[in-house]
């Protein structure tokens, strides 16, 4: 022991493995050049600049300049830190202007082996690691006392460069050798060094979690320029080591001051107590792991990563994430003719049918564009889908399938989620007591999916509270003080089931679901699923199911691999595609046909074409133009989204029923889907079918709904009154002739028909309506007849007979 060292009363021990490893990583950093010149010669003269103090060092290059210098980096690198932020404050020193001593920091990038959440034990402490997952909570930035310096209040001795131990550390004696003062210290704020410190809350992200576990979380430190770049919700990379603190919370947890033990009793002793627990109360001292982060980074740009804007991501920058055999997949796939169909069987290969639904799903996983007006209001990209249906129609099957494909999707069922669970939630910290925010499911799911199932069963104060992420994509909290606005930019696929668990025709969608207007405008498209019988159907759906329990796996048609698809929506979703001045003449027009029928329902109408529809044809528009890789929104794109969105509205409201077939108002070519209603009110009825008068004015045909199901109900009565009536008589006649019908019809109606004008006009609506029944309802079935080695031919007066299958609904 020195003399110096005698006189402060302490002996400083040299780490030579500490030492040996700071030369090295100097010597590193003057030596390491790439492409000709020193790499790192540049980023250090950053640190001029006083809000920089952290030098960014990728590990590659280190193992590449010495393989044992990164080993032990890696292995003890807590050990070792001080020494590498040495060197890299004397690097400074010697190559730049810094006058003044400052200190320096050192962080890596790059570190090869990446941990989950759960597999943080013990055995890591010290070790470099690197670990991912989501933000769930972040707490104010605090100053971190890190080297303090202190006054004796008893002899004025200035101790200097007190380490702090994750606490506020006294000195534990003063250095002057005739001053025994050992409590009375104070700090000198001026001469003693802080850094910015910032805690955040990390979780297993969705996809790591394994079922039925409850998701772990990790406290992360955040020191120095790191602070404030992490945001709750978003996934990181954090590289750094695994510490053990104390747990400060336990010990202010009421109970843990020292108290005075009972047998004392309330007098002059009164003070005596427990003593030499100063800062311990009579508790043991428990700790905890923390993770102490050196660099920051967003997880790779997956699906569902933080998408950056198409400017910024070129397809050779793609294309470097990629292998030569994915790269030429991608290609393969956007070149493909049935695009649309195969990626729709590859995504749901398990569920029968509902092609439509499967269309609009797609569709939202590819999304808009996002775009920001002169004004800096945001325009929303993402599609939000509900798909509303009786039981067992697969609903929970969609959201399933949505939530484990997308990387970047939480599902949640409505009944189990509160406002604050889905938004943000207020908590107060167990340790400083203050206020921080901790992210809902939409906040987690940002640049992502949200499924929420059951959403008629949410409270209604529950689905206000959604209402701003929906359409402004941000929710926006001001409580016990705090008030934020945080990002939601996420679609929201949600299921409902109708009041009463079946979906009944006659009456609107708004009548069927619980949910407010407010909450309707803002979905993009609605889907209704209905169980209804139907043999063929029937039998396809029972087929695939056996075949999936028996894991039959040939009958599934599935094109393209599931990473395929994942990797494709990836690349696609970084066009930007731009809309034609031929598409936009086309969504203009397409948003008159739409309002025009919606004020022509006489207001019966529960759902109101808006501008917002306008938005969700254009959003659809582009996100079939990114499924095609095309740079331009086209008319053939357009006209898609029209066919979507129109099957999705018309399906909700119930139109004027169409009985005379004209271009303009043909909307819907193809079939109905599987699930679909049997009355489906967008078709129309077939020339081919019609053989009604032609005297009348060539002007459109149509019939109310609610007058067409009373006309339909009131033949099928009669019609099922007669065939009684023939069983009864034991007659040979199987139905009534379609002449009879109309007559006994017309008959009924005789005391409201004045004029020989309104009898053709009623006679060609009635027949038009028979025709519809028999041809596009099948409701009504037309008997043939057939003599022996004949074809069957067609009767100009066929015998109807009502469908045994048919129930009339009231």
């Amino acid at each position: 022991m020195d003399v110096a060292d005698a006189q402060v009363g302490q002996l400083r021990v040299k780490d030579e493995v500490g030492v040996r490893c700071q030369k090295l990583f100097q010597d590193f950093l003057e030596e390491f050049k790439e492409d000709g010149e020193l790499k790192y010669l540049k980023a250090v003269a950053d640190l001029i600049n006083p809000d920089r103090s952290t030098l960014e060092v990728s590990f590659d290059d280190l193992e590449k300049y010495n393989q044992n210098l990164a080993t032990i980096v890696i292995e003890e690198f807590y050990r070792i830190f001080p020494f590498l932020c040495q060197a890299v404050s004397n690097f400074a020193k010697d190559r730049t202007d810094l006058k003044k001593e400052k200190e320096c920091y050192v962080s890596f990038t790059d570190v090869p082996t990446r941990h989950k959440v759960r597999e943080l034990t013990t055995s890591k402490i010290g070790s470099l690691i690197r670990i991912s997952g989501q933000v769930v909570r972040t707490h104010p930035v605090h100053p971190e006392l890190i080297s303090g310096t202190f006054v004796c209040l008893d002899c004025q001795t200035e101790i200097r460069d007190v380490e702090q131990q994750f606490k506020y550390t006294n000195p534990t004696i003063c250095r002057n050798p005739v001053c025994a003062n050992r409590r009375r210290f104070m700090l000198e704020v001026d001469k003693s060094q802080f850094i910015d410190f910032q805690k955040v809350r990390i979780q297993e992200t969705q996809a790591e979690l394994p079922r039925g576990c409850i998701p772990r979380s990790v406290e992360v430190i955040l020191r120095a320029e790191i602070v404030e770049t992490v945001q709750a919700g978003d996934r990181y990379d954090f590289t750094g080591t695994l510490i053990v603190v104390p747990d400060v919370g336990a010990l202010q947890m009421p109970g843990a001051k020292a108290e005075i033990g009972s047998r004392h009793k309330h007098g002059d002793n009164a003070v005596e107590g427990v003593r030499g627990l100063k800062a311990l109360g009579v508790r043991d001292l428990n700790y905890k792991m923390a993770f102490l982060a050196c660099s920051v980074q967003a997880t790779s740009s997956r699906f569902g990563g933080t998408d950056l804007p198409m400017s910024e991501v070129t397809a050779e920058d793609m294309k470097k994430h990629m292998t030569d055999a994915e790269w030429n997949k991608v290609y393969e796939m956007s070149r493909d003719p049935k695009l649309y169909q195969n990626l729709i069987n590859s995504l749901f290969p398990s569920v029968y049918g509902n092609d439509e639904v499967k269309r609009g799903i797609l569709l939202m996983l590819f999304g808009g564009v996002a775009k920001t007006t002169e004004e800096k209001t945001t325009l929303r990209g993402d599609i939000n889908c509900c798909i509303v249906g009786d039981p067992s129609t697969a609903k929970s099957q969609f959201l399933k399938q949505v939530a484990d494909f997308s990387p970047r999707a939480v599902y949640t069922s409505g009944k189990a989620s509160s406002a604050a669970g889905l938004t943000a939630a207020v908590v107060k910290d167990e340790e400083s007591y203050d206020f921080v925010i901790e992210a809902g499911a939409l906040m987690l799911a940002d640049n992502g999916i949200c499924c929420i199932d059951e959403f008629d069963k949410m409270d209604p104060h529950d689905q206000v509270a959604i209402h701003e992420a929906m359409e402004q994509q941000t929710i926006s909290i001001a409580k016990a003080g705090v008030r934020a606005t945080l990002n939601a930019r996420t679609s929201i696929l949600a299921a409902a089931n109708p009041i009463g668990g079946r979906y009944d025709r006659s009456k609107s969608l708004q009548q069927n679901i619980q949910l407010t207007a407010p909450i309707m405008s803002r979905f993009d498209l609605f889907f209704i699923l209905v169980d209804e019988c139907n043999e063929v159907v029937d039998y396809a759906i029972a087929q695939k199911i056996v075949d999936l329990h028996s894991n039959i796996e040939d009958r599934v048609e599935q094109v393209y691999s599931r990473e395929d698809v994942l990797r494709y929506i990836m690349f696609a979703r970084q066009f930007k595609p731009i809309i034609t001045k031929e598409a936009l003449e086309l969504l203009v027009e397409n948003y008159g046909h739409l309002r025009q029928r919606d004020t022509g329902t006489s207001g019966k109408s529960t759902w109101r074409i808006t501008v917002r529809q306008l938005e969700s044809m254009i959003r659809l528009s582009e996100a079939m133009a990114k499924l095609e890789c095309c740079e331009e929104v086209s008319e053939k794109q357009v006209k898609e989204a029209y066919r979507l969105l129109n099957k999705s509205i018309i399906r909700v409201e119930q139109p004027d029923i169409h009985l005379e077939d004209e271009e303009d108002t043909a909307m819907d070519t193809e079939e109905s889907t599987p699930q679909s209603d049997v009355h489906d009110q967008n078709g129309h009825a077939e020339n081919g079918h019609e053989n009604g008068s032609h005297d009348v004015p060539k002007k459109k045909l149509t019939l109310p709904f609610e007058e067409y199901k009373n006309l339909s109900n009131m033949l099928v009565f009669h019609m099922r009154a007669e065939e009684e009536r023939f069983e009864r008589e034991e007659s040979q006649s199987e139905g009534v002739k379609k002449s009879d019908l109309i007559n006994w019809y017309l008959e009924q109606v005789a005391e409201q028909i004045e004029t020989e004008e309104e009898l053709v006009q009623r006679k060609t609506l009635v027949e038009k309506v028979v025709d519809r029944l028999i041809y596009q309802d099948q409701i009504i079935i037309a008997l043939k007849t057939a003599t022996l080695g004949d074809k069957e031919t067609e009767e100009e007066d066929p015998v109807l007979v009502v469908h045994p299958n048919y129930i009339i609904e009231t």
